[in-house]
Parts: structure tokens; C-alpha cells; sequence
């Protein structure tokens, strides 16, 4: 293990809430999530940084993603989509955006598996194409056809039912 010179401390400090975020999304469990996460950076603690090459951010996601893919085998649990956290404004407002974006959420959670990640990665980590491809182990043009398929069948599916 190599000793810590705080290159980690400030990894965590700018990685850890989005981390956590997109734990939370994969497992749907902010406890469980948190382990994840914790998980993650003790495993980033034992590499050496020279070889992760100045790629930490694709590296802490795609470690976080196999951990709860590898809990889930186990554990043979479904995944969930958390809903985050809204900011204060009118009780109408909240009420209004909490049942948007839950109903978006159930949209995203229509997609076939790997569209739902791609969109995860995207929007909820702000994640590049190249980098989502590294975490996915596909092609970032892979990446940005799935993207495309994904927010597509949303306009479609959301376009509806609007208008239902």
C-alpha cells in the first residue's frame, strides 16, 4: 500500500457526494450506497497513483458500478432509482417538481439496463462521453448512440403522456 500524501483526501473531497449519488441510484439504499462508496476510496487508497494515469474520476465510477453489480448477484436484488433532493420554494412548486421527476424517473426506469446507466452517468454524474465509455467498457461513440436512444424513446414516452 503506498502511504497517503493527500492526493486521496482531495479525491474524496471532490468525488464523494456525486459518488454517492450515483451509488444511491444504482442500489436505491443511502446506507448501502455510502458502503459503496467507502469501499471505493479504501480501494483508491491501495492503488498507486501513477497508474491510474490522471483517469481517477472514470477509474472511482466503474470500481462503485462493479461493487454494486457484484452486491446485486449476491444479494440477486432489483435495482431502484432514488429520486434527489429538491430545494425549498413553494409547497406547489415542491409538489409539482417531486411528481415530475418521479415521473420521469419511471420513464428512465423503462429503459433497457444500459441506456438507464448511460443516462445516470450523464446527467446525475456529469460524465463525458469518454468517460462514461471507460466506466461501461464501451466506445464513446457506443456512449453517445445510446444517449441518443435513450432521451429519444423520453421524448417519445413523456410526449404521450402529456397529452393523455
Amino acid at each position: 500500500m503506498i502511504p497517503d500524501t493527500g492526493w486521496s483526501a482531495d479525491i474524496l473531497a471532490t468525488h464523494e457526494a456525486k459518488l454517492l449519488s450515483y451509488a444511491q441510484s444504482l442500489i436505491g439504499d443511502r446506507d448501502q450506497a455510502r458502503d459503496f462508496v467507502q469501499e471505493t476510496f479504501l480501494r483508491l487508497m491501495k492503488q498507486d497513483p501513477v497508474q491510474l494515469n490522471g483517469r481517477v474520476t472514470p477509474w472511482l465510477y466503474r470500481v462503485c458500478r462493479n461493487l454494486v453489480i457484484d452486491h446485486q448477484r449476491k444479494e440477486r436484488r432489483m435495482m431502484h432509482l432514488a429520486s434527489e433532493p429538491i430545494a425549498e420554494q413553494t409547497p406547489h412548486h415542491v409538489i409539482e417538481r417531486k411528481d415530475l421527476s418521479q415521473h420521469v424517473l419511471s420513464c428512465v426506469a423503462q429503459l433497457p439496463a444500459n441506456q438507464q446507466e448511460v443516462v445516470r452517468l450523464k446527467f446525475q454524474a456529469g460524465m463525458s462521453y469518454k468517460e462514461i465509455a471507460e466506466v461501461m467498457g464501451l466506445s464513446p461513440s457506443n456512449v453517445g448512440f445510446l444517449l441518443h436512444t435513450a432521451i429519444s424513446a423520453l421524448r417519445v414516452r413523456l410526449g404521450k403522456e402529456s397529452l393523455s
